[in-house]
């Protein structure tokens, strides 16, 4: 289960004897390094104390659609745009009738209403209850809209029935959760990208460089591992963990950054160029530290770098580029510029002069554009975007595929 690890994951708690198991549950999901955020209905604390996920989840339990203590930290509908997954276990047949209607009278079925993460279920009930023609309806109607269902088992129930709408057992359960996080969509394709800033120099101590935290590159390394990419990740200095199965080649300049993705380049099938490279170099970097003078001017002479994107795609054989362009205006003009003038296949274009979408940001809003399409990708956090674009290069390269 190592595609949990750092997941963010909703799991939603409703009334049920099933509920119980879902103390063993958030403990999995926990242990399998996924980041649990638990909400529960009203009639689910009837069977299971907050306390007890509380304490197996290692935060606090979320119970009521307006809570004022909530909303002035992360209010119902930031929880919604936090989730990678929303999980509920149980789902009781209401739950499924209400979801299946689009109500969002509770906290639980508004998470639902809101997110754009995918929703899966874990059903759970007597077993004429999910029987019933009106049950199947609604199942029918959810799983249409793209709703997932684990289940149900077969099996004894607590009322002493046997049959159809026991819930999945929290193993099993875990397991097909961690299997939502791989598409497949590049199994056997390998990807090289470019992450972080670059550092230029000056002397001994000091350096040229930009505010990239290279968190766009480290998810998009750690979504194409997860659509079953062999990935090489050529990343600047930053201070964010490797992904697992991602292989980083750490580097310091432009320069050595242009020379590890050359390194077997013959052997990549995508390149995403996600890293903001200085454009400039320090024509010499002084042997010791230069001493602050008496000269109110000091007068720096820098050199172009080289031009890492465009080196690669006009190398031969070229690889499916992708190219960034991180602007403060005219960004989609600039953009289509930069498309055209490096001869890439797709470049994703944001508007770094926003605060809340620029460098150092946990989101991020983009727009990919291609020779013949536009597409924009609302504001969501990196790593769900990272997801979504790492799905719409796999079907641009695969539409290109020669």
């Amino acid at each position: 289960m190592q595609r949990l690890t750092n997941k963010q994951i909703i799991l939603g708690i409703t009334g049920g004897i099933a509920a119980y198991k879902s103390a063993e549950l958030t403990r999995i999901l926990k242990g399998a390094g996924a980041d649990v955020r638990v909400v529960m209905t009203p009639s689910a604390t009837e069977f299971i104390t907050p306390l007890t996920l509380q304490a197996l989840s290692g935060n606090p339990v979320h119970l009521h659609l307006l809570d004022a203590e909530a909303e002035a930290g992360m209010g119902h509908i930031e929880l919604a745009k936090w989730a990678d997954l929303v999980l509920v276990a149980p789902a009781s047949a209401n739950f499924i009738s209400r979801l299946a209607s689009g109500q969002g009278d509770d906290l639980l079925t508004t998470l639902c209403l809101a997110t754009d993460a995918p929703i899966c279920l874990a059903p759970a009930m007597n077993q004429a209850m999910w029987r019933d023609d009106g049950t199947q309806a609604n199942v029918k109607t959810i799983t249409e809209r793209d709703v997932k269902l684990f289940g149900p088992g077969i099996g004894e129930q607590a009322c002493g029935d046997t049959g159809p709408g026991r819930m999945l057992e929290p193993e099993e359960i875990a397991n097909l959760t961690a299997e939502q996080f791989q598409s497949g969509s590049l199994t056997g394709k390998t990807v090289f990208i470019t992450a972080g800033p670059t550092r230029e120099a000056m002397d001994p101590v000091r350096y040229i460089s930009n505010h990239s935290s290279g968190k766009m590159g480290y998810a998009l390394a750690e979504a194409a591992v997860e659509a079953g990419a062999k990935v090489k990740l050529i990343s600047g200095p930053v201070n964010i963990p490797v992904p697992e199965r991602v292989e980083r080649v750490s580097v310091e300049s432009a320069e050595e950054m242009l020379e590890a993705s050359m390194l077997d380049l013959g052997l990549c099938d995508i390149f995403i160029a996600a890293a903001a490279v200085a454009d400039y170099r320090p024509t010499a970097i002084a042997e010791h530290k230069i001493k602050k003078g008496s000269e109110e001017i000091m007068e720096l002479h820098l050199v172009k770098n080289p031009d890492i994107v465009a080196t690669v795609a006009n190398s031969s054989p070229k690889p499916f580029t992708v190219g960034f362009a991180a602007e403060t205006k005219d960004v989609l003009e600039y953009a289509r510029s930069k498309l055209e003038r490096k001869n890439l296949d797709l470049i994703i274009a944001n508007d770094v002069s926003r605060s809340d979408i620029g460098f150092n940001s946990d989101e991020n809003a983009v727009t990919l554009i291609s020779a013949s399409s536009t597409e924009s990708l609302p504001q969501a956090s990196k790593r769900q975007l990272a997801n979504r674009l790492i799905e719409r290069i796999s079907a641009q390269y695969k539409s290109t595929a020669r």
